[in-house]
Formats: structure tokens, C-alpha cells, sequence
């Protein structure tokens, strides 16, 4: 049972990579420069929305019957989990500040094109939808995904070893080149608090509260 899940999982996250990659080197620049303002769009909320529920509902497929299996559990001790938490948001900016002064031929934020080029108060509604959308839906999805289901299927080859693989899955569902150099730390700090606290409920808050900054820094600066 373990090993057919195991497989479907890695089979879920093969294809969103694979799907996410084929995206990233087909679009062309000047789409790539649209997506930055996508998040103004209220059809970007609903499409974003509707392959998360999917998406969602493939990972609550595979975990059927083991629900255990999405660390939905209240953190061994809350103020250690808030210590975890802090810990990995530090090493996430510092990573994140390394990686900004190596020359790269486009920064991780800019490849990613989530984080809007200009304020646009007309856009403000779909703009607080994509909110909701990047740092609420996705946090809890793939949250659940990585560090809930993942994780707890690939504990049998150790904790260290289990860790590593989720972050670099993590890193690559992403269809990314250069942010792989955030977006695969960022990964492992998420999977190490979630092996602290033996919950995935630490790691959705400081997800949550990464993509939520990034997006507000971009429209306030």
C-alpha cells in the first residue's frame, strides 16, 4: 500500500514538474513579461484555483483511508514550533539575500512572475483574489503535498535523506532554473521545521507568510 502510494505521489509531482517546465521554456518574453501582472486579473485567480482544488484532490486521493500521512497535527510544542518557524524564515532571507547578489541571467522573483511590476488600484479586488490564491490555497496545497504526504511516504529511506528529496521535489515542481537556488532551501528549511514539529502546520504559516510579503513588497516599493 505504502509503495503504491509512494509511487503516485512521485508520479503527481513528475507531472506538475514536467507540465511547469514545459511551460517555462515555451513562453515567449513577452508573455513572460505579462505574467507579472497576471495577478490583476480575476481569471488567473480562477484558473489557480481550480488546478489546486485538482491538485488537492489527487493528494486527499492518495492519502484516503491514511490521513496521518498529512501531519495534520497539532505541533509537539507550539512555542518550539514558533522557534522552528523563525529559524527557517531567517535562513529562507539570508539564502534569498546570497542569491541576490550572484549574477544570474534573471533573479528568482522575476522568473517566478508572480510578484507585479506596478500598483494598479483599479485591479485592487482580483488583486487581494490572488492574494487569497498565493498565499492561502497554495501554502495549504502544497504544504500538504510536500511536507504532509511526501514527507511521511519517504521517511523509510531516513530523516536527513527524506528532507533533502522533499525540498529538491519541492524546488523542481516549481518548472523554474534560477529560482531552484531559493525555491529548493526554502523547501528543505519547510521540510526540517515539519521533521521539528512533526506538523505541517508550522510550515503553512511561514510559507503563507513568505509569498504574502513578497507580494505586498512588490506593489509597496
Amino acid at each position: 500500500m505504502s509503495r503504491g502510494r509512494l509511487i503516485a505521489w512521485s508520479s503527481l509531482v513528475g507531472i506538475i514538474a514536467v507540465l511547469n517546465y514545459a511551460a517555462r521554456f515555451t513562453s515567449s518574453s513577452s508573455t513572460s513579461s505579462n505574467a507579472h501582472n497576471d495577478v490583476y486579473s480575476y481569471s488567473t485567480f480562477a484558473g489557480g484555483l481550480i488546478v489546486y482544488v485538482f491538485w488537492l484532490g489527487i493528494v486527499l486521493w492518495i492519502a484516503a483511508g491514511s490521513w496521518g500521512l498529512l501531519a495534520l497535527r497539532r505541533p509537539l510544542s507550539v512555542p518550539r514550533a514558533v522557534g522552528y518557524a523563525a529559524a527557517a524564515v531567517v535562513a529562507i532571507y539570508v539564502i534569498e539575500a546570497i542569491v541576490s547578489v550572484i549574477p544570474l541571467p534573471e533573479s528568482p522573483g522575476k522568473e517566478q512572475g508572480l510578484a507585479p511590476t506596478h500598483w494598479e488600484p483599479s485591479h485592487a479586488g482580483a488583486f487581494a483574489a490572488n492574494v487569497v490564491l498565493y498565499a492561502v490555497v497554495a501554502p495549504i496545497v502544497e504544504e500538504l503535498t510536500f511536507r504532509g504526504l511526501g514527507q511521511s511516504l519517504l521517511q523509510f529511506i531516513g530523516r536527513w535523506p527524506s528532507i533533502i528529496v522533499v525540498g529538491i521535489s519541492f524546488g523542481l515542481a516549481h518548472g523554474l532554473v534560477e529560482a531552484l537556488l531559493v525555491l529548493v532551501p526554502f523547501g528543505i528549511a519547510l521540510a526540517w521545521v515539519r521533521d521539528r514539529t512533526t506538523s505541517v502546520y508550522p510550515g503553512m504559516v511561514v510559507h503563507a507568510l513568505f509569498n504574502g510579503v513578497a507580494l505586498a513588497a512588490a506593489v509597496l516599493t
